[in-house]
């Protein structure tokens, strides 16, 4: 398959190769997958990034280019690189200080799998017991006309490419967001900037910071009073919080609200099991689900209701689960909420807390030395 990406990995390989580039490419297994990989590099910031399982293939190629490996040989007799070496490597990197240890422990290994479900070697080999890492010598090692050739600086070299294309489109959005935040642009180029995001194709944790922004402003001129009797009430405005980084896996709660003690969580599945799962975690508290999705809220609730049907005989079960479903706030509704923020002139406080989480989550770095192939 080619993608945009296809051509500098081509150029890439054209370069280190000439005449051989082509045949190299179509005998790796391994730049046939960093080719899936990266095929959202020349895209804007909005699409998905894969920097998890990339990061994972190369801080261990980079340790064993380290080593020499891929000069002196030897490597099998390699006692293996430290697995808190490797993840301290891995969220140094840019856009990787969120990164846990899935890719490195299995998800890389489960994907390359399922691209190759027939190919002969797993990349990524470990000890559990030492929590040491090997790469898979036979994907660095390529055989083309009785020649043996070692593309680990290659390896590196691609994906440093990718990192490169992905900061330079952040740098595109962030300066983009800058210049919004200026008396010099008009708000209906703001208004459609921030409703770009709210797309189905958005990353997932760049909408999750936009959702949280949106609603942390819809919510912020909101007050209750509150109080342990009639005559003692305290007025307090609406207060919401992150509780946690963005797309994290940790299996907590991403936002809450105070004083209310509202719960939120930010998907992008329409799995039941999931939103049953998010239920169970917080003891069947009520929770709202902030969901990327554009279709009704009505469609969105009935199809929860029928896949749980599919799974529990019992409908006292379902209409449990169901109960706790305090909310659920679609695109749409979040573009709404949009709308009367615009109207109650607090745009530009949107705008700073996209840019300020954005450039948190996602480790934003510009510069990258790449004297040597290797990101310092």
């Amino acid at each position: 398959m080619r993608f945009d990406f296809s051509t500098i990995i081509q150029d890439i390989l054209q370069k280190s190769y000439g005449d051989e580039a082509t045949s190299l490419f179509e005998k790796s297994l391994l730049l046939q997958y960093l080719n899936l990989k990266t095929r959202s590099a020349n895209k804007d910031s909005k699409s998905r990034s894969s920097f998890a399982n990339l990061y994972a293939i190369y801080v261990i190629v980079e340790d064993y280019m380290y080593h020499g490996f891929d000069k002196k040989g030897n490597y099998a007799a390699y006692e293996g690189a430290l697995y808190k070496d490797l993840i301290e490597r891995q969220q140094n990197l840019p856009f990787g200080k969120t990164l846990q240890n899935h890719a490195l422990n299995n998800r890389m290994n489960a994907e390359f799998q399922k691209f190759f479900p027939t190919a002969p070697y797993i990349p990524i080999l470990r000890n559990l017991e030492t929590k040491r890492y090997w790469f898979n010598e036979n994907l660095l090692k390529i055989t083309l006309k009785d020649k043996e050739i070692n593309i680990a600086y290659t390896i590196i070299e691609v994906i440093n490419a990718y990192i490169k294309a992905k900061q330079y489109s952040f740098k595109v959005f962030f300066e983009a967001l800058e210049e919004l935040q200026t008396n010099n642009s008009a708000i209906e180029d703001k208004k459609a900037f921030v409703k770009s995001l709210l797309i189905c194709s958005t990353d997932a944790r760049l909408f999750e910071i936009v959702s949280y922004a949106i609603l942390k402003y819809y919510y912020s001129n909101q007050t209750i009073f509150w109080g342990y009797t009639k005559e003692n009430l305290t007025e307090d405005t609406l207060k919401l919080y992150k509780t946690g980084k963005t797309n994290a896996n940790d299996g907590g709660i991403d936002f809450v609200m105070r004083p209310l003690g509202r719960f939120f969580q930010v998907t992008e599945s329409l799995d039941f099991k999931k939103y049953f799962l998010d239920i169970d975690k917080i003891q069947k508290y009520p929770i709202s689900f902030v969901i990327k999705s554009d279709e009704p809220i009505e469609t969105i609730t009935r199809k929860i209701r029928e896949n749980a049907k599919k799974a529990f005989a019992i409908e006292s079960i379902i209409e449990k689960y169901m109960s706790c479903i305090e909310e659920i706030i679609n695109i749409p509704m979040l573009t709404v909420f949009f709308d009367e923020i615009v109207e109650k002139e607090l745009f530009n406080d949107l705008l700073d807390e996209i840019c300020k989480q954005s450039k948190y989550e996602f480790n934003y770095i510009e510069n990258i030395n790449n004297d040597y192939g290797i990101i310092s």
